[in-house]
């Protein structure tokens, strides 16, 4: 099947490791001009020597606007377009449960909410010549609850709704607004890879009581998603929020 992603321009947030690296390198695979971020340069030049030919990096944190506005600036110069925005950064690390302190609810927040709106903000103007797509990354704890710290699958779920309601908002526009909902995906250096380290047995044993495919998600098969939802093959797909997490979720 053809996307018709040749030559597309992509921005793709929090892509030095994991599930952002491997949608860099699919599209890579598609053939198209794709820009990675994080906010450690020595990170993304070793992100960029794996992924190969056509990857520029700009490194900086998303959560500060300043530093969006330049990414899609350097972006817009770089290659001279905006087609699609991939919106990965995040993070699920937090406090436990009734341990949320003002300062904790923001840090998530900002991680986890303002990284997407803060990069979507500059880019509609290049999105909209381009009649361009974005996904976000979110989690299937914004869906359900399934004992990740709340204020993680709070801000998760305050993604969701974003993305839900702001699609209507894009689609005047003509562009397109996904969410992607991960479940559990192991790779080098993830929570679920210190996890499996630490105590494999329980791991193991959790994994086929509560997912169907009675195994971990691997960070490909995210990105095979994501990159469908960005071509044109999914052209009447905005405001879904698709999971891909093995059969866990039950809602």
């Amino acid at each position: 099947m053809n996307l018709n992603l040749f030559e597309k321009t992509v921005i793709v947030t929090g892509s030095s490791r994991g599930i952002g690296k491997s949608i860099a390198k699919t599209l890579i695979s598609e053939g198209c001009n794709v820009v990675i971020n994080g906010r450690k340069n020595s990170d993304l030049k070793k992100a960029q020597n794996e992924i190969g030919n056509n990857v520029k990096t700009f490194a900086g944190d998303v959560s500060d606007p300043k530093i969006c506005k330049s990414l899609v600036k350097f972006t817009v110069k770089t290659f001279g377009k905006l087609d699609f925005l991939v919106c990965n950064v995040g993070s699920g690390k937090s406090v436990p449960i009734g341990k949320e302190t003002p300062q904790e609810w923001n840090r998530m927040l900002s991680l986890n909410l303002s990284s997407v709106t803060n990069m979507i903000r500059p880019s509609i103007p290049h999105l909209e010549k381009s009649n361009g797509s974005i996904v976000c990354i979110s989690s299937i704890t914004g869906i359900e609850y399934l004992g990740a710290p709340i204020a993680y699958a709070a801000s998760k779920a305050a993604l969701n709704n974003f993305v839900k309601s702001y699609s209507r908002f894009l689609g005047g526009k003509g562009i397109r607004i996904n969410v992607v909902a991960p479940g559990n995906i192991l790779f080098d250096g993830s929570v679920w890879h210190t996890k499996l380290k630490k105590n494999p047995k329980q791991i193991k044993q959790f994994i086929k009581k509560e997912v169907s495919l009675s195994r971990l998600g691997k960070p490909e098969e995210i990105a095979n998603l994501v990159v469908i939802l960005g071509s044109e093959i999914s052209s009447f797909v905005t405001g879904s929020i698709i999971v891909i997490d093995g059969g866990q979720t039950r809602s």
